[in-house]
C-alpha cells in the first residue's frame, strides 16, 4: 500500500522528489491533516502517482493534489556487524569531527537526523572508509 499525502499542485508531478518536513502550527486545525501529515519528518520522498483529488491548503496557500509516495533510498554507513539486507537499523548522527573523511557527510553531517529508524535495501560489498577506526559498511536504506 503507497502512503498518501496532500502536495501544491504546482509540485504535484510524478518524479518530484521532497523533503518532508512536518506539520507547521497552521496545520493543527486542518481536516485534512490525518491524510496531510502521514510521513516520516526529515526523510525524501518521491511522488509516484497523482490523484485528482483536491483539498485547500492553508499552509500552502493553495490547492494540494492528494499524491502517492514512496521513500527514497538514502545512503548511510552503519555498523558492519548490522549491515544486512532486511534488516532495520537506528541511525542517527555519530559524533565525529574528521571533516576529512569521505564519509562524514553520511555518518556525521547536518542531513542526517538526529535519531531515526531505517529499513536497509541493499549493502555494498565493501567496507566503508573510517577515520577514526569504526567498522562500518555502506548501505542504502529507506
Amino acid at each position: 500500500m503507497a502512503d498518501i499525502t496532500l502536495i501544491a499542485r504546482n509540485e504535484a508531478h510524478e518524479g518530484f522528489e521532497f523533503v518532508y518536513q512536518g506539520g507547521a502550527p497552521v496545520c493543527r486545525t486542518c481536516p485534512y491533516r490525518h491524510a496531510c501529515l502521514t510521513l516520516d519528518a526529515g526523510r525524501r520522498y518521491t511522488i509516484t502517482k497523482v490523484r485528482p483529488i483536491t483539498h485547500p491548503c492553508a499552509l500552502q496557500e493553495t490547492e494540494a493534489n492528494v499524491v502517492e509516495v514512496r521513500a527514497v533510498p538514502r545512503s548511510l554507513v552503519v555498523d558492519a556487524r548490522g549491515a544486512t539486507v532486511g534488516a532495520t537499523v537506528e541511525v542517527g548522527r555519530f559524533a565525529c569531527s574528521r571533516l576529512d573523511c569521505p564519509n562524514w557527510g553520511i555518518c556525521a553531517g547536518p542531513s542526517l537526523p538526529a535519531k531515526q529508524r531505517f529499513r536497509i535495501e541493499t549493502v555494498h560489498p565493501e567496507m566503508a572508509e573510517c577515520r577514526i577506526g569504526r567498522t562500518l559498511k555502506r548501505v542504502e536504506a529507506v
